[in-house]
């Protein structure tokens, strides 16, 4: 079976077409600037090169229409015609209380999908239009919605419940939620693969670090606690989002600088994180390679978002009372070497040792603690598009 994966954005759209049967990539590709001058398709099949096509992409329909015409073109194609991609897995940024498991589309789910925008406007909008483009354009394809926070929904209240009045819950659904549930569910199966042993044996804590970042406590199998909360915002420091803050200092701050909610709302999300801390950029490799040039303030930086991590981590492992293992992905948690070693440091009290030399490695599966540590520390590199497309094919059957 193919199964095409779609992460649909307002102005962007990436995908990958995998042969569920052997979970190869068959051919994976991002549509830009959908909607705006200089639209451009970048298309990558397997065994052959890179192809761009810039065309006018006036809306998302007809970025779809080009994805398929990419994906069964004869020279650079994978597939001979549409009716060679037999479903399509559909990354869905929210889906409230309504969704605790991936689900087949129809009317019904995709009018629970639109009651969620308001937890996720910048988002579940663009999900729904992707979802919207390809059924018109492939309308007999069975299709599949996939979560991010569905992972999460087996959070206990005591977890998810904020300490606001609870008519805020009953009226507006105010609690936490969690986000990058694809990847939390897929690294900690996998981090209990490499190890011999199945999920549901294991106290697993999950460190999604990219330019967005979440932690995760996962309880034998289940979710139980993570760092993101109603919005992506809360939790550990990220690239551009602050993480987790004094609520007060918003309002101090828009009386001081002059801002509307809705201005200190983007501070928040786009000028903050390591990029405000640091000055120079949202982007770990940029901080690292100041902080190493003496720049203060990065390495403080760096400092800071190590710190934020570790303090996740212990809290987690109380939360579970104890730790099986501990999995590092993401761009930054695959790939930053020595950003392992500092995080691993506050972690002594657990009984951990990381093995420097088999944390020596960028986006590979590996055990990277030494033999006599009491918790397992890995590398796991994430694949939402394969998760994705596991939990599609698992749903979708002819």
């Amino acid at each position: 079976m193919n199964i095409l994966v779609i992460n649909c954005g307002s102005s962007s759209l990436k995908y990958q077409l995998i042969d569920s049967a052997t979970e190869a990539v068959l051919a994976k590709g991002l549509c830009e600037r959908i909607g705006i001058d200089g639209s451009v398709l970048t298309h990558t099949p397997a065994g052959k090169d890179k192809v761009k096509i810039e065309t006018p992409m006036p809306n998302h329909t007809v970025a779809v229409k080009l994805v398929i015409d990419a994906l069964t073109n004869p020279d650079h194609g994978v597939v001979k015609s549409l009716d060679e991609i037999n479903a399509v897995g559909h990354r869905v940024v929210h889906g409230g209380e309504k969704f605790a498991s991936s689900v087949v589309i129809n009317d019904e789910v995709m009018k629970a999908i639109e009651e969620c925008n308001d937890l996720a406007p910048l988002h579940n909008p663009a999900n729904l239009i992707g979802i919207n483009s390809c059924r018109e354009i492939m309308p007999n394809v069975p299709m599949v919605a996939v979560f991010d926070t569905a992972f999460h929904q087996t959070m206990p209240e005591k977890a998810y419940l904020y300490g606001l009045p609870y008519e805020y819950y009953e009226k507006y659904k105010v609690r936490r939620y969690g986000f990058h549930g694809t990847s939390h569910d897929y690294v900690s199966a996998r981090a209990a693969e490499i190890l011999g042993k199945t999920r549901n044996d294991l106290k697993i804590i999950v460190c999604h670090l990219g330019n967005g970042g979440s932690v995760s406590a996962v309880d034998h199998g289940k979710c139980v606690d993570t760092s993101m909360g109603l919005t992506p915002l809360e939790g550990i420091i990220m690239g551009t989002r602050s993480g987790s803050i004094d609520p007060a200092i918003c309002d101090f701050i828009c009386q001081k600088e002059n801002l509307t909610p809705a201005q200190m709302n983007n501070v928040l999300n786009k000028k903050s994180g390591v990029l405000g801390m640091s000055r120079v950029s949202s982007d770990f490799r940029d901080i690292e390679a100041a902080a190493n040039d003496g720049n203060q303030l990065a390495r403080v930086t760096l400092d800071a978002f190590y710190y934020s991590v570790a303090k996740y981590i212990g809290a987690y492992a109380a939360a579970m009372n104890g730790v099986d293992a501990i999995a590092f992905t993401a761009g930054v948690g695959e790939n930053n070497i020595s950003g392992r070693v500092e995080i691993a440091k506050y972690l002594g009290y657990l009984g951990t040792e990381i093995d420097l030399e088999k944390n020596n490695v960028r986006g590979e599966d590996r055990v990277i603690s030494t033999e006599a540590s009491k918790v397992a520390l890995l590398c796991v590199p994430t694949n939402e598009e394969l998760a994705i497309a596991r939990q599609t094919a698992a749903l979708v059957t002819f």
